[in-house]
């Protein structure tokens, strides 16, 4: 076993988790904080900060607002919610402003909203706006006690991924398993089997030299299969690889989803702490320096390239967090400064443009973005891995906290699914709390579950407040209640549907993000 490694590895869990004590929580009064706090909109459009950015969103935690138009002869607004047949309502001077006066006696439950314009005689004169959507469970704890300590759920979950089928192909061959068809997403998920198999050899004594076995040749393959040196991407690992699930589209091939190449560059970085083999350094070396290449004056870059050229295929930008923590760690852990001054602007775009939208687009790469309209596929993982990484690693001034404070409760109000109606079964179908990926995937998924977590756990060391800590909390023990006792599998969506597969419900790269989320909790609580 490598000791460096063990050090470091060690020395980033405490940096990641140990920086404040877990708190003690007072239930009754953090959810009278929370049903307050939901009054409140969340960035409307009104504003001026940002276009109105939920045209597409279907439910709603925090009073929303709707960019609904003035009308010709109104004075004035009357705002009609209807749920379960009841009407609540409030008049305004204008017709796009939030249902804060409303919001808290609005139930749970489907809601039809209507404001019409009126005149000074209380005459209506015109329909603003009308729009359906749900108002869906708050948060309102405790929830489920976790089942095992965070630390051993992560072990156990390093096993279960140790011993699938397609990790431990890599002893007998130099290609990826593509029996397990998400390996034709090599940046995602043969980056997350080395991660794994090196954290594995920490806690396996018996395991370790296979693990180390399989990262490295795992590591050599993403190497192998890269551009070569003095091509327009060159050193980048394909996101598509074979002609298997999304790899197959035909908008797919011959392209490449900027930011994958970050991963495998995290995942050799982890191979040269742990070998000293100077090759996965220069390789990670190679793959920063196309970023800096392809990375526009104003720090922004493309979202998705053809590989050929290193053109976009249109104008949507990546949001950059993967390749600043990649930058970041050539930095912090490496004293390579070589890409500070990237990483300094891809630090401003992110602030001051990326966030200055708000516009929080999804860059999953089984999803297209093509023809994507602004605002249609939002998701959390656009913001709350880059507040994560602020917090934790730059200055943290009360605008980026604001700022921090705004994206969470977007990405809550959107995707986390604190309870659900039962089904017509009987029982609820999702296993909750949880969270949503996308919107162009409404299920809640594990990783989502970390992530949320993490960026909970980052404001509550940022404010000592208590409801981002009781709200990761939540997350990260409902973890451990829907991890497999016997075989560790953490499933990747997470429901009750009797007719899924648990062979096909694994995605290593979403299970890596579960184990580093366990273990930085673990550190925090300070577990054994």
């Amino acid at each position: 076993m490598n000791r460096f490694f063990v050090t470091f590895f060690l020395a980033w869990v405490l940096i990641c988790g140990a920086q404040a004590q877990a708190p003690t929580l007072n239930y009754k009064q953090l959810n009278a904080r929370a049903q307050k706090k939901y009054s409140k909109p969340v960035r409307p459009g009104y504003e001026g900060k940002n276009p109105f950015w939920n045209g597409y969103s279907i439910r709603f935690l925090y009073a929303p607002a709707f960019d609904f138009k003035e009308v010709e002869g109104a004075s004035s607004y009357l705002y009609t919610a209807t749920v379960n047949g009841k009407d609540f309502s409030f008049t305004a001077k204008r017709p796009n402003l939030s249902l804060s006066p409303i919001w808290k006696n609005l139930p749970v439950g489907d809601v039809v909203l209507k404001v019409e314009g009126i005149d000074a005689k209380r005459n209506v004169v015109g329909l603003a706006g009308e729009r359906k959507f749900r108002r869906d469970y708050p948060y309102k704890g405790p929830y489920h006690d976790k089942t095992r300590s965070y630390k051993e759920a992560a072990i156990k979950a390093l096993m279960f991924i140790h011993h699938l089928p397609c990790t431990l192909s890599w002893e007998r061959n130099d290609e990826p398993d593509m029996s397990f068809h998400n390996n034709t997403y090599p940046c995602k998920t043969v980056s997350a089997t080395i991660r794994c198999e090196l954290m594995l050899t920490n806690y396996s004594e018996k395991q370790g030299p296979q693990a180390l076995a399989i990262a490295k040749k795992a590591g050599e393959f993403l190497m192998r299969v890269s551009q070569p040196d003095g091509a327009p991407l060159a050193y980048f690992p394909p996101t598509y690889y074979g002609n298997l699930q999304a790899s197959a589209k035909e908008s797919n091939k011959g392209k490449t989803m900027s930011m994958e190449a970050a991963k495998a560059a995290m995942a050799l970085l982890d191979l040269y702490q742990y070998t000293g083999d100077q090759k996965y350094l220069d390789h990670t070396l190679g793959i920063a320096r196309t970023y800096t290449r392809i990375q526009r004056p104003d720090g922004s870059i493309p979202m998705k390239l053809v590989v050929a050229t290193g053109e976009p295929v249109n104008e949507v930008n990546a949001s950059l967090h993967p390749v600043l923590y990649v930058f970041k760690r050539l930095h912090d852990q490496f004293g390579i400064d070589e890409f500070e001054s990237a990483r300094i602007k891809a630090e401003n775009w992110m602030n001051t443009v990326a966030y200055a939208r708000f516009e929080m687009v999804g860059q999953f790469e089984d999803v297209g973005i093509e023809g994507r309209k602004p605002y249609e596929n939002l998701t959390h993982w656009t913001g709350v891995p880059y507040l994560t990484y602020a917090l934790e690693n730059g200055n943290r001034t009360p605008e980026l906290v604001e700022l921090a404070k705004d994206v969470i409760n977007f990405s809550e109000d959107q995707f986390v699914l604190w309870d659900s109606d039962k089904g017509k079964d009987g029982f609820r179908v999702n296993s909750l709390p949880g969270v949503w990926e996308q919107h162009k995937y409404r299920v809640p998924v594990d990783d989502s579950a970390a992530n949320m977590a993490t960026g909970w756990l980052a404001l509550y060391k940022a404010t000592g407040d208590k409801l981002y800590y009781a709200k990761a909390k939540a997350m990260m023990d409902n973890m451990t209640v829907v991890q497999d006792i016997r075989s560790g599998r953490i499933p990747t969506v997470w429901n009750e549907r009797y007719d899924r597969e648990p062979a096909k419900d694994v995605w290593i790269s979403c299970t890596l993000i579960d184990i580093q989320a366990l273990f930085q909790f673990s550190a925090f609580i300070g577990e054994e």
